[in-house]
């Protein structure tokens, strides 16, 4: 039974952690190893964790939070379709302008305003599997002249567009662990 209050979800208290350290090194979780994944490898990376989903989606407790502490796998997967489409956002913002400042993203504020937990898991399946490829042919098509090009986070983080690919491509990758790992 997903924990609920009057009706709605029970909010997740917000992971404040700055996971920019993914890009230099394995999680000891998931086993992402940031160091060891070139700007070349993400689109495989995206691509292969994009086709996961749908069977994680389709689960009979796709709405059921393991814990009160953990999102549902259909909060995960709206999520991940969100960190696709974000992301894309900012490799073209980074390519189109010099150094901007990326616009905040409160990714748990988006998950309680868009309800994560409530929409249609089929829908979600085709929104994440059109931002994933979205994202494989937008960060397929980098050229290497452009992979230095920075751009930054609202907290004041740096990246360049080789190191916002491998953050990236990390979060998709973790988020299909949790949901695996809670079955």
């Amino acid at each position: 039974m997903q924990p609920h209050c009057y009706g709605l979800a029970v909010a997740i208290e917000p992971d404040t952690k700055n996971w920019t350290w993914v890009i230099d090194r394995a999680c000891p979780d998931c086993g992402f190893d940031g160091a060891a994944v070139s700007v070349r490898d993400v689109p495989g990376i995206i691509a292969a964790n994009t086709e996961a989903w749908p069977e994680q989606l389709r689960r009979s407790d796709v709405r059921q939070r393991p814990d009160e502490q953990t999102w549902s796998p259909l909060e995960y997967g709206a999520h991940v379709r969100d960190v696709h489409r974000t992301m894309t956002g900012r490799l073209e913002l980074m390519l189109a302008e010099d150094d901007p400042r990326f616009p905040n993203w409160d990714q748990d504020a988006t998950a309680e305003a868009d309800r994560y937990g409530e929409q249609d898991p089929e829908t979600v399946v085709q929104e994440l599997r059109t931002a994933g490829t979205r994202a494989v042919a937008a960060f397929s098509a980098v050229r290497d002249d452009q992979l230095d090009r920075t751009g930054r986070r609202s907290d004041g983080s740096v990246f360049t567009v080789t190191t916002l690919a491998v953050y990236y491509a990390h979060d998709p990758v973790h988020h299909l662990w949790d949901v695996r790992r809670t079955r």
